[in-house]
């Protein structure tokens, strides 16, 4: 049966309309099947900076802890916690009662040493001139000895005379030439000179017995003038000792006042007026002084980023207590011992043995602080610092979302082709890193690249990329999925701004 004229032209206007629908709707899914990517446009940097962020808290250089030297109640507390002191400021006053009552009687005791030296001394001078005296004694009883002796001399001569003379006259008598009278005269004289002979020799021996007894005196005051002289040292100890006590018990009652040994800080006072002080193993602790002469910061840096950092590195500090203001600082000290994160106690073995994540104690010090912001720092205030590790001028970097790691392809089959760098047999392939970059056909392409330091959001690409080249950076999602050659579209403000809004990856 033959068609129709209308009912042909209905078959063909719907003929072209469902092979419109067909093209409509081959192009909408082409399009559906475009991913949306964003892609930021490479440029030189004028600098790029690797940094190492970590928190922590305000230390000073160092504490001083006051602690109570003198037992005794507190009578006084003169300044309160957070106050700013002066070197030599009065803190603390002890009652000063019992320790002013030990230095009177320690004052009285040396003044008795003191008088008891002198006393010595008196006596080491009399026993002295006793010593002259008998020494003078002496010499006068041997100039008395020289005397009798040349007595006993000159009467042993008289008595040799009288002798002569005597034999001389007896001679005579025999003969009959002298009388009986010349014969007595010349007798007699020779028992005079013999009896002056016996006087002077028993003058002579009375007088060496004094000189004995006069060297025997002197030396006994010679013994009295060292005892003298022993006491005197002994005496002169004593009071050295004495006055040692006393000037320990004067600086004992000077102590009942504390002063404040440098500039700094009140960062605590743990002890109230009335409260008794005691001295020695236990001591009070009265208070805590910091020296905010030099104001460090105290942060933990985790292991897998300490090796980045070194002393002498310059960083930027927050603390909390001042808002945004960003501080200069320098690291001073790194502490080469690693802590555990859970460690509150501190010790070799807590700081080894623990099998958990490390930290490590990295000091910075403040530099540039005006008056204002000194004042306003405590210690243990939070702080946050930025430690710049590596800076490098005139870099390429891309967005750190960019770099993708992924499996290298399959090797083809055919012959093998020497690579320069084979994959040791049993080992796993390694990733290769890169990024996918826009073509001017909207085409997708991998590109292996190297990379270097690392700054905030960017990494440094130092090889496999020029200036100009148009990176994808996201959305991750999409990323992942991306492949060689593969069509893509730019993402578009609205369906970013979407995006974004709605939380997108």
């Amino acid at each position: 049966m033959a068609l129709s004229r209308k009912k042909k032209i209905i078959i063909a206007a719907s003929a072209v309309v469902v092979l419109a629908l067909i093209v409509i709707i081959s192009v909408v899914a082409s399009r559906k099947d475009e991913p949306e990517v964003t892609t930021v446009k490479l440029d030189v940097r004028p600098e790029l900076r690797s940094t190492v962020t970590a928190s922590g808290e305000v230390r000073p250089v160092q504490y001083i802890k006051l602690t109570s030297e003198v037992p005794g109640r507190i009578l006084e507390i003169f300044v309160n916690a957070g106050d700013q002191v002066k070197k030599g400021q009065a803190l603390v006053r002890v009652d000063p009662t019992q320790l002013q009552s030990s230095q009177e009687a320690q004052f009285a005791a040396t003044q008795a040493s003191i008088s008891d030296v002198q006393n010595s001394r008196i006596a080491v001078a009399s026993a002295q001139q006793g010593l002259a005296v008998s020494e003078a004694s002496v010499t006068t009883a041997r100039q008395q000895v020289i005397a009798q002796q040349t007595a006993v001399d000159r009467a042993q001569i008289d008595l040799n005379t009288a002798d002569r003379e005597l034999k001389r006259a007896t001679e005579l008598i025999e003969k009959g030439v002298s009388s009986r009278f010349d014969y007595d005269a010349a007798r007699d004289r020779y028992d005079q000179a013999k009896v002056a002979l016996d006087t002077a020799r028993a003058n002579l021996e009375s007088q060496r017995l004094a000189v004995k007894e006069a060297v025997e005196r002197a030396n006994q005051q010679r013994v009295a003038v060292k005892e003298s002289q022993t006491s005197v040292k002994s005496s002169e100890a004593r009071a050295s000792q004495q006055q040692a006590f006393l000037r320990g018990q004067s600086s004992q009652r000077e102590k009942a006042t504390q002063y404040s040994p440098l500039n700094g800080v009140v960062a605590d006072i743990p002890t109230r007026v009335g409260e008794y002080a005691v001295a020695g193993l236990s001591t009070t602790s009265l208070m805590t002084i910091a020296d905010m002469s030099t104001i460090n910061i105290e942060v933990n840096v985790d292991e897998t980023e300490i090796a980045n950092v070194e002393v002498g590195e310059q960083a930027k500090v927050k603390v909390d207590a001042l808002g945004d203001k960003e501080i200069n600082a320098v690291v001073t000290l790194k502490n080469p011992l690693a802590v555990a994160k859970s460690d509150t106690t501190g010790g070799l073995n807590n700081r080894v043995n623990v099998q958990e994540a490390k930290e490590f104690k990295v000091t910075l010090e403040l530099k540039d602080l005006n008056d204002d912001e000194r004042g306003k720092l405590r210690p243990g205030m939070s702080s946050t610092a930025t430690i710049t590790t590596k800076t490098k001028n005139n870099v390429i970097a891309v967005p750190l979302q960019a770099i993708v790691e992924k499996l290298p392809p399959a090797p083809s089959p055919g012959p093998a082709i020497a690579s320069s760098a084979p994959t040791p047999v049993g080992e796993k392939p390694k990733d290769q890193k890169g990024v996918y970059i826009l073509d001017k056909n909207n085409k997708v392409k991998f590109v292996e690249v190297v990379t270097g330091i690392t700054g905030e959001s960017d990494i440094e690409i130092t090889s496999g990329l020029q200036a100009g080249a148009e990176v994808i950076t996201g959305p991750s999602r999409v990323l992942k999925t991306l492949k060689e050659g593969a069509s893509v579209k730019r993402q578009s403000k609205a369906s970013l701004a979407n995006a974004n809004a709605g939380g997108g990856s």
